[in-house]
């Protein structure tokens, strides 16, 4: 199994940046593909960017040019930056990790754009 822990959500006035983190319970070199998707309330959860081990990444055209993934193998993080945020974009953030073709979530991380 593996734990994956969110942080670095908060309150942003549109414009601003955060970066969130997602720490997974094992050396993140194992986890294969890692991921962060979004979910508003009332709303279906929607992908918003991936990266596999190799470190290729991947991102939903409503975020390519704002936020960029990456994972860092010495910090055992993957991180989120998110940049030019905008109120649309408030919303619960989740960590996804691929471990033995199993999928495990995060609890989430709230990010709140508004002035």
């Amino acid at each position: 199994q593996v734990q994956l822990v969110e942080s670095g959500g908060g309150l942003v006035q549109p414009g601003g940046s955060l970066r969130l983190s997602c720490t997974p319970s094992r050396d993140i070199a194992v986890i294969n593909g890692m991921a962060w998707y979004r979910q508003i309330p009332g709303k279906q959860r929607e992908w918003v960017a991936s990266v596999v081990s190799g470190g290729a990444t991947n991102y939903a055209d409503f975020v390519r040019g704002r936020f960029t993934i990456r994972r860092d193998n010495a910090d055992n993080k993957m991180y989120l930056q998110m940049n030019n945020l905008a109120p649309e974009d408030s919303a619960v953030y989740y960590c996804k990790g691929t471990y033995r073709l199993q999928n495990y979530w995060g609890q989430g991380t709230q990010v709140t754009v508004s002035s």
